[in-house]
């Protein structure tokens, strides 16, 4: 079951969501056809559970949302992105760790 902690962000809420949020941001570029991405999505839920308050976490549908994938160049699903201040801080591409993502978005 997915974590109620964990956002759905779209080319409709990005900017305000993610870009003018006052706490880091990790976003799951997703898709729906992707098997790694699905194994990492209860990664993505621990991640925002533990840290509910302190970060913001949330899945973007590459497919529902091709601009802003293009923006960001998303070639490979899963990408990871943690955005801070409205910049982006840190990339990873493909199945990772919880571990590697509490790393990345440095909280």
């Amino acid at each position: 079951m997915a974590s109620k902690n964990v956002r759905s962000f779209n080319e409709q809420n990005f900017e305000s969501e993610v870009l003018n949020s006052d706490v880091p941001v990790l976003v799951d570029f997703t898709a729906t056809w992707c098997g790694p991405c699905k194994q990492l999505a209860p990664i993505v839920d621990k991640v925002a559970d533990e840290f509910e308050g302190k970060a913001l976490v949330g899945k973007l549908d590459i497919d529902e949302s091709p601009k802003v994938a293009a923006k960001y160049g998303i070639r490979s699903v899963p990408t990871v992105m943690v955005f801070k201040g409205g910049a982006k801080a840190g990339t990873h591409v493909g199945l990772t760790s919880k571990d590697n993502l509490v790393k990345l978005l440095g909280v």
